[in-house]
């Protein structure tokens, strides 16, 4: 990953001069298409019926505009970072824990809502969110959240699992196997957050009260944890059709997923499930954001608004298995979702779900604490096995 900020006090002096320069950098007027429009975007959130012909929000939108959507999957926020430290793209799909690193580093302009006509449709708890709005200015356009989840085998566990300490504690399973080469992780350093949730609520002595706020005792005993897990983890996965693809075939048992892959996996009639178990989980919360450089700002203005149309978000929100930044599209009639698919998909557990979001030196919780630079080179530490 390039360019990782190493310190609080620098992402936080980078957000103050960056929204100092949002007047000047904001677009006032939408003129005529460009072309095309190039976006990074996590695995599943941009489809024209290629994986499932029920599910295409984006032949429409071109033939309307006459914008090109060219797509740029990224499986990580470190990727996404990376690709958009080096350009050539003009929107990306980011996650809490990108999204202020790209503001700080003004690899992203800010959006003028007023563009927008749909804007007023946004949930209200999304409009202002931290990890997009920035000293007064917003820098995206809310796009869709949900949690990380506990996929499972239901051939090897008759109920859900309670607690997530099938996939951090080596024990035998319900069908009396051993989790050791069954279960997997996910390659990112935002893993350690899952440790650190697991211990916020099994070691409450710890302290822990944010699981992206770690001092240097908290922080270490999150690693511990995964030093644990690696002895355990068979894959760490990054791609969600890798993962869908080993639970398919190589007998895993359980993991952290996201509701994509859960989805498919049952839609396929794989024998899996997911949970959210006793210690909560984390989640991601992703905005729109627009490269400072954007080759094509009148097509990516025209995406923004088309995003939040409730028939794409409430798709969307099936697709994925994820809740829509349009809680109309929940309930309106012109997608496929419906009132009682949202509230499965966690819409009322907004306030459950800790939210991805970049660590820094400088926290709230306790003054100082490990900085996100040390979670990339220690995950990348723990899953080489030191």
């Amino acid at each position: 990953m390039k360019n990782v900020l190493r310190s609080g006090t620098a992402l936080v002096l980078g957000l103050a001069v960056a929204g100092q320069a949002a007047a000047q950098n904001m677009l006032s007027e939408i003129g005529e298409g460009e072309g095309q429009v190039n976006i990074v975007a996590w695995p599943g959130y941009l489809e024209r019926g290629e994986t499932d012909k029920a599910f295409d929000w984006i032949t429409a939108f071109e033939e309307k505009t006459g914008c090109k959507v060219n797509i740029k999957n990224a499986n990580t926020s470190d990727e996404m970072v990376a690709l958009m430290n080096e350009g050539g793209f003009d929107l990306v799909t980011a996650s809490g824990d990108a999204s202020l690193r790209m503001v700080a580093g003004k690899r992203v302009q800010p959006i003028n809502i007023d563009l927008i006509p749909s804007w007023s449709t946004v949930d209200d708890r999304l409009k202002e969110a931290p990890w997009h709005y920035v000293d007064g200015t917003h820098y995206g356009v809310p796009y869709m959240w949900g949690p990380n989840v506990l996929m499972y085998s239901t051939e090897v566990f008759p109920e859900a699992p309670a607690s997530w300490d099938v996939v951090f504690k080596p024990m035998d399973l319900p069908d009396g196997q051993p989790n050791a080469g069954r279960v997997q992780a996910y390659d990112g350093p935002i893993h350690i957050a899952d440790a650190a949730n697991y211990l916020m609520f099994n070691q409450p002595d710890l302290g822990i009260t944010s699981p992206y706020e770690l001092n240097e005792d908290q922080y270490a005993a999150a690693l511990d944890l995964l030093r644990e897990q690696r002895k355990l983890v068979s894959r760490y996965w990054h791609d969600a059709f890798i993962q869908i693809d080993d639970f398919k075939n190589e007998g895993m048992a359980a993991s952290g997923t996201w509701p994509f892959q859960v989805n498919l996996l049952k839609a396929g009639s794989a024998p899996v499930a997911s949970t959210i178990p006793q210690e909560g989980a984390t989640g991601w919360a992703d905005s729109t954001m627009m490269h400072v450089d954007a080759e094509n700002p009148n097509c990516s203005y025209m995406w923004m608004e088309h995003s939040l149309a409730s028939n794409l978000q409430s798709d969307l929100s099936v697709w994925f298995g994820a809740n829509p930044a349009v809680p109309a599209a929940c309930t309106d009639g012109r997608g496929m979702q419906t009132d009682e698919g949202c509230t499965t998909n966690g819409m009322d557990d907004f306030e459950r779900i800790k939210f991805w979001t970049t660590p820094v030196s400088s926290c709230e919780s306790q003054g100082t604490c490990v900085p996100y630079y040390r979670w990339v080179s220690d995950y990348i530490g723990v899953i080489g096995g030191r």
